[in-house]
């Protein structure tokens, strides 16, 4: 990129132009995205974006069986979520030159479905759809050039916080990681516990995630090119062939939608405490990896999702059947805004620090068109019929792979695309043959974390917070809010106020994080 593209998100008015490549290449890829004087390789760039494809592809499956507890169809959640990557990767790819993959989130489709439709609000989904849309719009306004409020909040973040994000992001994948690989599970008691690794055979999951996990470690160590995607290629045929137990899957009726039954609680008088039972029906369900029983299908435009957005502005404010008022919308739209802004804001500082995307200034490069990505990603899903879309931290996988550019995201979308067509396919990958790929990147992301000032205890304790709250709490917005609440509390008490009024723009936030979080409540 050229020294005036590095400036944090562009100058006003910047051009959807790539920088050449060293010399003039005579290779339009390379041209176009500067492929060779990013030190990267069109080989390489599109090897990194099958590796962080395949270690998003099921996105493909798992947002659909979510989003069809809420009433979506399963299809037409398929269609969107596909569509919707695309559209958020191509854009991240072409114009802000970024190797950085999108797609619907995972911890917003479950705020989507269980607290927005299910049990909180108990809208329907073509409101909650409405509020994705009009988020998306909102996010629009705001990371244009022009505006820049999306970087502007970003870049009020201290540089230690920043790093500890990252190392946060790690955790998280890594916890993800060892859940998808049958390495721990949930326990009453302690919370989190160790799986019955004692009984462990040739065909369980977690045998093979272990196999996969030490081939990556050791073709990374003489350093072989694609190491995460020719181990998820070995175990998955490994996992195909001897019918290997998937137990990340066992939560899935052989892929579809969960069968579950909600149930109210009430209390010794009959009257709702608010707090639902849920049943997952899923006692005797045992998933294995199996082969591919279809390669190729033709996708359908959505039937019922298509346009639903939209249409259901009108309701808001009526009072007919399926209307909401205008104080629940503004809620909805308000909560998905905030947890969707430090998702995307956590993920690209962090996989931008093992891109070597931050400048001099400790700012992410072209912020505003990556910002843009998601907006559009976001505003394009809720159209055709699926929740927000956010940067992944799977991006981690295609950067450490070597993905510099955006050719990177670009390859991660068209495959999205296809996944419509070859859902099959994609959707046959064993769960344990992806999750070695995140605990790997997990332990890549914690190389700044020797960066923080661990003997300053006014930033050693939130950049603490940050950190070890994204695993415990399944979030990266709750550890970066909880950060920036402590940090700012902190400085206040300890007297430091001129610090504080310097950076208006992260006490604003804060207090708005400390109203969403530890208060005033409901009431």
């Amino acid at each position: 990129m050229s020294d005036d593209d590095m400036e944090n998100g562009g100058d006003e008015g910047s051009e959807m132009e790539a920088p050449a490549a060293a010399a003039g290449s005579g290779d339009p890829l390379d041209d176009y995205f500067g492929i060779t004087k990013a030190g990267s390789t069109v080989e390489t760039e599109i090897r990194a974006g099958l590796t962080t494809f395949l270690t998003m592809a099921y996105i493909l499956f798992v947002n659909p069986s979510m989003l069809s507890l809420t009433g979506i169809p399963f299809e037409d959640a398929l269609f969107a979520t596909a569509v919707a990557a695309f559209v958020g990767c191509v854009v991240m790819g072409l114009w802000a030159n970024l190797p950085f993959a999108l797609a619907p989130g995972m911890g917003l489709n479950a705020y989507f479905t269980f607290t927005v439709v299910l049990y909180g609000f108990g809208v329907s989904w073509q409101i909650a759809l409405a509020a994705v849309f009009v988020e998306g719009v909102l996010f629009m306004i705001l990371s244009l050039p022009q505006v820049g409020a999306r970087s502007a909040m970003i870049n009020a973040i201290p540089k230690d916080l920043k790093i500890a994000t990252m190392a946060g992001i790690g955790m998280f994948l890594a916890i993800i990681g060892f859940r998808e690989s049958g390495w721990i599970q949930d326990d009453g008691a302690t919370l989190v516990n160790l799986s019955a690794t004692e009984s462990w055979t040739h065909l369980e999951g977690g045998l093979w995630a272990l196999i996969g996990l030490i081939m990556i470690t050791v073709l990374m160590a003489r350093k072989v090119k694609g190491a995460i995607v020719i181990s998820i290629i070995v175990v998955s045929v490994a996992g195909w062939g001897l019918g290997v137990h998937d137990t990340y899957s066992d939560f899935y009726d052989d892929g579809g939608p969960w069968d579950d039954t909600v149930t109210a609680d009430v209390d010794d008088d009959g009257n709702p405490t608010g707090n639902y039972t849920i049943d997952y029906n899923i006692t005797d369900i045992r998933a294995t990896a199996e082969p591919p029983t279809e390669y190729f299908g033709m996708p359908e435009l959505p039937k019922e999702t298509l346009f639903a957005a939209i249409e259901a502005l009108g309701d808001i404010g009526g009072d007919g059947e399926g209307a909401v008022g205008w104080g629940t919308f503004m809620m909805i739209m308000i909560a998905f805004f905030f947890v969707d802004i430090f998702d995307t804001a956590g993920t690209l500082y962090g996989v931008g620090k093992m891109a070597g995307k931050i400048d001099e200034n400790d700012q992410i490069e072209n912020s505003d068109e990556a910002f843009m990505s998601d907006a559009a990603g976001t505003i394009v899903g809720s159209l055709t019929g699926t929740s927000t879309v956010t940067s992944y931290i799977e991006s981690a996988a295609g950067v450490e792979e070597g993905g510099r550019t955006g050719l990177t995201a670009v390859v991660c979308g068209v495959l999205f695309l296809m996944g419509l067509f070859f859902a099959g396919f994609f959707k046959a990958i064993p769960v344990f043959a992806v999750a070695p790929a995140l605990i790997i990147v997990g332990a890549m992301m914690m190389r700044g974390v020797v960066e923080i000032d661990w003997k300053d205890i006014e930033i050693a304790l939130p950049a603490f917070v940050t950190i070890v709250l994204m695993p415990f709490t399944y979030s990266i917005a709750d550890g970066i809010a909880w950060g920036l609440i402590t940090y700012v509390f902190i400085k206040a008490c300890v007297g430091k106020h001129e610090e504080l009024i310097e950076n208006k723009v992260l006490s604003i936030i804060a207090l708005l994080m400390a109203m969403f979080y530890p208060g005033p409540g409901d009431q």
